[in-house]
């Protein structure tokens, strides 16, 4: 089954002249959906598809170095920036921004920088509020990973120590047919590693974003990215924290996210 029938298939170039390939759903004010680590354009379809039948043009796209995205050296989270500028750029905007997880940090950073967001929605944005040396060791690390062609194990390493789980989850993961699917990710979850530890609070830029931030929260998720949350709700008082009781264990319920999202964008 094609995961992106009755989309129209957008493809964007960024400032670096990295081809960006994206999907639009439905009609009507866009938002455009930043995926976390480990996503592709794929993964948005189900929020995207409900926010059409709400009424807007839901969008998802692949981050650079994910599925019909390219790739250009260096990287920086600079250069992810300016993709997600080109993919609003292409929705005739003003486009409101969901991202979820690494994907919010990205939305936040872009903000930052100075690309134009109607409205910023923050789904569990993995915000560590600590100063870490070892955090671009791992970017790092990953990177020498990937240059060896142990795809496999920058996939592990990243599950590990970039997003926490238990090594006796993470080996229970690689044992199914699934993890196959992860591994042309590999040079994708580097870039998450250097865009989280570049980011591990929001920076003065960010600090300064005049649009209107909703934090959404889900139900057993990281206990690590529900203080998250509510740190980030403390140092931001114009901000909203909503708590999403639907979405669960870190993953986004769409309908009822889709309902977060139109009675803030009415």
């Amino acid at each position: 089954m094609n995961a992106f029938a009755g989309a129209e298939q957008v493809r964007v170039v960024s400032a670096d002249g990295t081809p960006i390939q994206a999907y639009r759903f439905g009609d009507g004010d866009p938002v455009v959906i930043v995926g976390g680590a480990f996503s592709t354009a794929e993964a948005g379809v189900d929020l995207a598809t409900s926010l059409a039948g709400a009424g807007y043009a839901g969008w998802t796209y692949d981050r650079r170095a994910r599925a019909g995205s390219g790739d250009t050296a260096p990287y920086a989270p600079e250069r992810e920036s300016e993709d997600l500028a080109a993919v609003i750029a292409a929705t005739d905007g003003p486009a409101a921004v969901l991202g979820h997880s690494s994907g919010a940090v990205l939305a936040y950073f872009a903000a930052g920088e100075g690309v134009a967001v109607r409205h910023l929605f923050l789904s569990e944005p993995p915000f560590n509020f600590a100063d870490d040396p070892s955090a671009f060791a791992l970017a790092d690390r990953l990177q020498a990973m990937v240059d060896a062609g142990q795809d496999g194990e920058a996939v592990t390493t990243f599950q590990i120590e970039g997003v926490g789980l238990p090594a006796e989850m993470v080996e229970q993961i690689r044992q199914t047919p699934d993890f196959a699917k992860l591994l042309p990710l590999a040079q994708s979850v580097v870039y998450d590693a250097t865009l989280t530890a570049a980011s591990p609070r929001p920076s003065k830029k960010m600090l300064a974003v005049t649009s209107p931030i909703t934090i959404l929260i889900g139900e057993g998720t990281f206990p690590i990215i529900a203080r998250a949350c509510e740190l980030l709700d403390e140092i931001l008082p114009a901000a909203e924290l909503v708590r999403v009781p639907e979405s669960g264990h870190h993953a986004i319920d769409a309908p009822a996210t889709t309902r977060v999202i139109a009675a803030r964008l009415a």
